[in-house]
C-alpha cells in the first residue's frame, strides 16, 4: 500500500510505522492518522506480524494535532470529525503497540502516545499537553490516560499549568518503559518489539486485553475478562506446545493458535 503521510517496514516479526510530516513536526491532521490507522489494521491482520512500532524523528514523534486545520472548525464540525476518532480506533488494534518517542511529543501527539501499549523514550523526549495555552483541553484522551498513570496532582499541573516531562522524569513517574540514547531509540524499540512479537501471539493478545480492562474499568469486571481470557487459551496448540517446552527444557515453537 502506498502512503504519502507515513512510512512503513517490517523488519523480522516487528513492523514500523513512522510518521513523515518533519516539516510539520509530524503535526497529526486527519489525512496522517487516517493512514496511521489503516497501517495498522494491515500489519494487525498480518500472521507474520507479532508487535508494532509507531515513531517520529528525533527532533519530534509529534508535536501536537494540526492547528491549522483545526482552528475554524465550528462545535458539530469538531464533534463529527474523524480526528478524535481516530484516536479511539487505536485500541481496537489486537497486536500490541510500542512508540518510540524522541524529541517533542506535544498534545494530540502525547495523547497518541499514551494510547499505544508500551513506550520506549529516547533521552531527548519531552512529554507536554498545553492545549490550555491556546483555549482548548486534551480532547483524545489526555485528560483521562495521563490521570490513571500519574495520579491527580501531577496530571493537573501538566494539563492546567503547561508542565513538560522530561525523559527522565517520565521514567521515575512509570509513564515509559525505558529511555535509551537517542542514537539508536528506534533500533531499540524494534529489538523490545521484537523481544514480544517471539512471544505465544495468542497469548499476547489475550494478556493485551486483560491489561487494558485493568485500566479501563473497575476490578471485579476487569477479573471477569481475566478468566475469560485465561480459560481459552487452554484449547490453543501454543498451550500444549508451551507447557510442553517447559516441562522438555527446550524453546517452545509457537505457531499462533
Amino acid at each position: 500500500m502506498t502512503y504519502t503521510n507515513i512510512l512503513t517496514e517490517t523488519r523480522g516479526r516487528v513492523s514500523v510505522v513512522q510518521l513523515n510530516r518533519p516539516d510539520a513536526m509530524n503535526a497529526l491532521n486527519t489525512a496522517l492518522l487516517k493512514e496511521v490507522m489503516q497501517a495498522f489494521e494491515v500489519f494487525d491482520r498480518d500472521e507474520a506480524v507479532g508487535a508494532i512500532v509507531v515513531t517520529g524523528n528525533e527532533k519530534a514523534f509529534a508535536a501536537g494535532a494540526d492547528i491549522k486545520e483545526m482552528a475554524d472548525l465550528s462545535f458539530l464540525e469538531i464533534q463529527n470529525s474523524e480526528l478524535i476518532a481516530s484516536f479511539e480506533r487505536i485500541l481496537n488494534i489486537k497486536k500490541p503497540i510500542i512508540a518510540a518517542v524522541s524529541g517533542w511529543a506535544l498534545g494530540g501527539g502525547f495523547e497518541f502516545v499514551l494510547a499505544c501499549d508500551m513506550i520506549i523514550a529516547s533521552e531527548s523526549a519531552k512529554f507536554g499537553l498545553p492545549e490550555v495555552t491556546i483555549g482548548v483541553i486534551p480532547g483524545a484522551g489526555g485528560t483521562q490516560r495521563l490521570t490513571h498513570v500519574l495520579g491527580k496532582y501531577l496530571a493537573m499541573e501538566v494539563v492546567m499549568n503547561n508542565r513538560k516531562l522530561s525523559a527522565n522524569e517520565a521514567l521515575q513517574f512509570g509513564l515509559v518503559n525505558r529511555v535509551v540514547p537517542v542514537e539508536g531509540y528506534l533500533e531499540s524499540a524494534v529489538a523490545f518489539a521484537e523481544e514480544i512479537a517471539s512471544r505465544a501471539p495468542v497469548a499476547i493478545r489475550m494478556a493485551k486485553d486483560s491489561i487494558n480492562a485493568a485500566f479501563e474499568t473497575t476490578l471485579a469486571e476487569g477479573l471477569k475478562v481475566e478468566r475469560r481470557n485465561f480459560y481459552p487459551l487452554f484449547a490453543t496448540q501454543d498451550q500444549k506446545e508451551g507447557m510442553k517446552a517447559f516441562v522438555e527444557k527446550r524453546k517452545a515453537e509457537w505457531i499462533g493458535k
